[in-house]
């Protein structure tokens, strides 16, 4: 009944930063742990290795699409149905999706295995990077359905009111990962696929207290006997779509990312790019973790029909997003040599380029959190529809357009580009949208 009662207190700011404190920390901390990966390997292993995680992401963002899918649409759609007072219902279907999941990952598991050498080879890579990217994503690929039940079960603590539990998993994981760091490649010499390994049992963490935290019946979400509905699993699959839609096209547009690097300056460039990704991907985690805090709130009021909390909860979002994008600008801007020197030394070619780079791509950070608090609303709100074109267009068409205009006039520098201008095009389709239906939905 806790959970429940948080969703009828009054929407003030006290209230909304109690449910997005929590997973704001825990996706900054889980992004902050990735960066510490990297560190460990560019730092005990080599720049070729950090080269070679990089160059693995795009398999490993395909792997977890549907998982992806299914946690950010289930939630939406559970959510709605508690909202509706139908609890038996969203607990048939909550459970009935974790054992999708479960299968996805398998099947998911089995397909990276059989399309990482044809993807690596066709990289025309040294062998060494070859050599590293096989042994980084075949232990990795071992984790799985571990790590498509953390990313459920993530969601669905934050929607059952245990924000605070997911933050503490996601933070006991990432010690674990990085204390396994330190013992798998410094002490024990296991290498690149040390990381992996380590990275690997980091987040099955959240999976394990997951499943004893949703045995448990007292808790708002809990499992019980699932019943197939195929309406449910359409609606969380088109509902989450615009999830799914950026895993793929963010595995994708780092292959283009990727060759377009190797092609202008050689694996350096991937190197660098990879630590540009660090800083962008922590400063969006920030953003993120907001959107899934207050995402169950939305679909909540939503479903309730309560107009009034709904539109106050949007209008203060936008205002808090405005906050975090000046601060993570100015801290981008004025942390990027320091930064920079912990994963390359400044006598390195990678250090020239990622400090250049992060330069001009932080100017993106004035506009991600409003595109992502954008998509991850109208997926909120049951429109999986609206929020897979704004994701997909953010994703893949704007900034596959960017990608092939830019290097090819300014060269290095026009990949650079790439992300601010993006970033630009898609925020005005957000800010078209968000006119549009702001009758509709009544925010």
């Amino acid at each position: 009944m806790q959970s429940e009662n948080a969703y009828s207190q009054p929407v003030t700011l006290k209230n909304v930063l109690k449910f997005a404190i929590p997973t704001i920390v825990m996706t900054a901390f889980m992004s902050f742990y990735t960066m510490v990966d990297g560190l460990f390997v560019s730092n005990l292993i080599g720049t070729d290795a950090l080269s070679a995680v990089n160059l693995t992401a795009p398999i490993i963002a395909l792997v977890t699409a549907v998982s992806t899918m299914l946690a950010t649409g289930g939630s939406a759609v559970i959510m709605k149905k508690m909202g509706e007072q139908k609890t038996r219902e969203a607990k048939e279907d909550f459970t009935f999706l974790i054992i999708v999941n479960v299968i996805a990952g398998f099947v998911m598991s089995c397909l990276g295995y059989l399309m990482m050498d044809t993807i690596f080879k066709s990289l025309a890579l040294s062998p060494k990077v070859f050599s590293y990217c096989q042994l980084y994503l075949s232990r990795y690929l071992i984790f799985t359905i571990p790590i498509l039940l953390m990313n459920n079960f993530t969601l669905y603590m934050i929607a059952a009111g245990k924000s605070a539990l997911s933050m503490v998993c996601s933070i006991a994981g990432g010690i674990l990962n990085m204390m396994l760091d330190y013992i798998f490649i410094a002490l024990l010499d296991m290498g690149i696929a040390g990381a992996a390994i380590a990275t690997g049992l980091g987040y099955s963490v959240t999976a394990v207290v997951g499943i004893v935290m949703f045995s448990n019946k007292n808790c708002l979400l809990h499992f019980v006997k699932p019943v197939y509905r195929s309406k449910t699993l359409l609606h969380a699959s088109t509902n989450g779509s615009s999830e799914m839609a950026t895993a793929l096209v963010t595995g994708i547009v780092t292959m283009m990312f990727n060759w377009t690097m190797l092609k202008y300056v050689g694996e350096n460039g991937v190197a660098a790019i990879t630590i540009i990704m660090y800083v962008l991907m922590f400063a969006t985690s920030l953003y993120t973790g907001y959107s899934y805090g207050v995402a169950p709130m939305i679909s909540f009021y939503y479903g309730e029909q309560n107009h009034e909390k709904l539109k106050k909860l949007i209008r203060m979002s936008l205002k808090i997003i405005g906050a975090i994008a000046a601060v993570t600008l100015v801290v981008s801007l004025a942390v990027t040599q320091p930064l920079v020197s912990v994963f390359a030394r400044p006598d390195n070619p990678v250090y020239g380029l990622a400090v250049t780079g992060n330069r001009i791509c932080s100017f993106a950070l004035i506009v991600i959190g409003f595109n992502v608090f954008a998509s991850g609303m109208f997926t909120a709100l049951s429109n999986g529809l609206i929020s897979a074109v704004l994701a997909f267009s953010r994703s893949f068409v704007f900034m596959v357009i960017a990608m092939l205009i830019l290097p090819a006039i300014y060269g290095v520098t026009g990949v650079w580009l790439a992300t601010p201008v993006a970033e630009v095009m898609a925020i005005c389709l957000s800010g078209v949208m968000f006119v549009k239906y702001r009758k509709k939905y009544q925010y």
